[in-house]
């Protein structure tokens, strides 16, 4: 009989390409990916990887049982829906992804909220960028995702995906206190042309959504600093290194020489839930769904405006809950 962890060692190489990227999708070792597919080699008496450069590639004997494993997963996996969904219990393992700034600010407290309501259900929390999320969601190497949608620039969602809104979070612009528009009550973006910018990494939905907002202002981008943690831009923008537009979520202690101005056209991202429409039966899904929208609909941004002021928060006009 075949092992299913085998087969989901083999399905996984034939989905990301290599071992070390299968590995790092199982959250194991690729000498781990590598030993289970040594043993299905030897279960099945068929060579499945042969060397391809400095790589590898299935062979059509591994193109054939990946193709099957997939199916065999898919069955597995609906199985566990069924009966969870039988037994009525929140319980079983739940993998959750969420983008950077929504690991930092939303899924402690969600988290802390499921435990507590929930002992039995077992859960892990994974770091993602919004569109691997998609990809793993819709591949059912996660059960639920967290994920942003910018209003100008939204994301593809594939078909058999479900979702729920959480939160609307507004981005502001973020400038040097010496900068001549800092003490304004709101600017518009053109306002800021000829700026140097402070972004996110090339490649991340932050850089690209950036890009695609400044030059839909007429503004071209002259990004002269890129760091992934909104707290290093703050810290780049209060150096006079440039700009930077932030959204509240990702803000928690505005620095000193750091002032945070409303753009008047209040660029706005939404974070969803997402998961896959077929699981939705799951109680464990619903039950996520519920503690996420509980905690979103408190949520409360930091918003003090320099590191000697005493630090306020807000709800309305800061993160707009959505039902």
């Amino acid at each position: 009989m075949l092992d299913l962890n085998r087969l989901k060692a083999l399905h996984a190489v034939s989905v990301y390409g290599s071992v070390g990227a299968a590995a790092e999708a199982l959250m194991v070792t690729p000498s781990a990916v590598s030993q289970q597919l040594a043993k299905l080699e030897r279960e099945t008496g068929a060579t499945l990887l042969e060397r391809n450069g400095r790589g590898v590639r299935l062979t059509d004997a591994a193109g054939l049982l990946a193709d099957h494993a997939g199916r065999i997963l898919a069955l597995v996996e609906t199985a566990e829906a069924d009966f969870e969904a039988l037994r009525g219990q929140v319980v079983g393992r739940l993998g959750i992804g969420a983008f950077p700034t929504a690991a930092r600010g939303l899924m402690p407290a969600a988290l802390a909220l499921l435990r507590t309501r929930h002992p039995d259900l077992r859960l892990q929390l994974m770091e993602r960028e919004p569109s691997r999320q998609i990809r793993e969601v819709a591949r059912g190497e996660l059960d639920l995702a967290v994920i942003q949608d910018w209003m100008n620039r939204p994301l593809a969602i594939s078909e058999g995906l479900s979702r729920a809104t959480l939160f609307d979070d507004i981005a502001d612009a973020i400038l040097p206190a010496a900068h001549p528009l800092a003490d304004r009550a709101e600017i518009e973006l053109a306002e800021l042309s000829g700026e140097q910018w402070i972004s996110s990494s090339p490649g991340t939905v932050c850089h690209d959504w950036l890009v695609y907002t400044l030059r839909s202002a007429e503004l071209e981008p002259d990004i002269t600093c890129m760091a992934d943690e909104y707290p290093t831009q703050m810290a780049l923008v209060s150096a006079g290194q440039g700009c930077a537009i932030i959204p509240r979520l990702g803000r928690d202690f505005v620095p000193s020489g750091v002032r945070v101005v409303p753009i008047r056209s209040r660029p706005t991202r939404r974070l969803y839930a997402l998961w896959r429409s077929d699981a939705a039966r799951r109680p464990a899904i619903r039950a996520a769904v519920e503690a996420l929208k509980a905690v979103s609909a408190d949520f409360h941004i930091p918003i003090s405006e320099s590191a000697g002021s005493a630090p306020s928060t807000v709800l309305a006009g800061s993160v707009r809950p959505v039902e």
